[in-house]
C-alpha cells in the first residue's frame, strides 16, 4: 500500500477504536501483523519477532474484535470503497462436498457383507 493508502486506513482504524481503554502502541504495525497473519495463513505464535510479541498482538486483536472494533473498522472502510459491491465472499460453513470427497465407499454395504458372508467358509470354535 501507499503511504496515502496507510494515512486513509490508520484514520479510519483511529475513528472505529473506541474512546476508553488502552490504545496500542502502533497501529500501523498491529495491521501490518494482522495482515501478515492472514496472508499467510499461520499461527499466531509464528507471527515474526518484528511485529513486537504474538501473544500481544493475538491479544489486542481479541479485544477489538470482542469490543465490534474490527466489524466498524470494515464496514468503514467498505464505505469508503468505490468498489466493495462488487467483492462477494463465501463462509466455509455454507460450502458443501459431495459425499465421495469424504472417502466414501459407494454401494450398499449389507449387499457386501451378504457377498462376503456367502463366499466364506464356515466356522466354528
Amino acid at each position: 500500500m501507499t503511504e496515502p493508502d496507510w494515512e486513509v486506513v490508520l484514520e479510519v482504524f483511529r475513528a472505529a477504536r473506541s474512546r476508553w481503554g488502552d490504545k496500542g502502541r502502533d497501529d500501523r504495525r498491529f495491521l501490518e501483523a494482522l495482515h501478515y497473519f492472514t496472508v499467510h495463513n499461520i499461527t499466531w505464535r509464528a507471527l515474526p519477532a518484528e511485529f513486537g510479541c504474538w501473544n500481544s498482538v493475538w491479544k489486542r486483536f481479541w479485544r477489538l474484535s470482542r469490543s465490534g472494533v474490527c466489524e466498524a473498522f470494515f464496514q468503514a472502510l467498505a464505505g469508503l470503497s468505490r468498489t466493495s459491491h462488487l467483492v462477494q465472499m463465501f463462509d466455509s460453513t455454507v460450502v458443501r462436498a459431495h459425499v465421495s470427497a469424504a472417502g466414501a465407499k459407494g454401494g450398499s454395504t449389507a449387499r457386501r457383507l451378504a457377498a462376503l458372508a456367502a463366499g466364506s467358509r464356515p466356522r466354528s470354535t
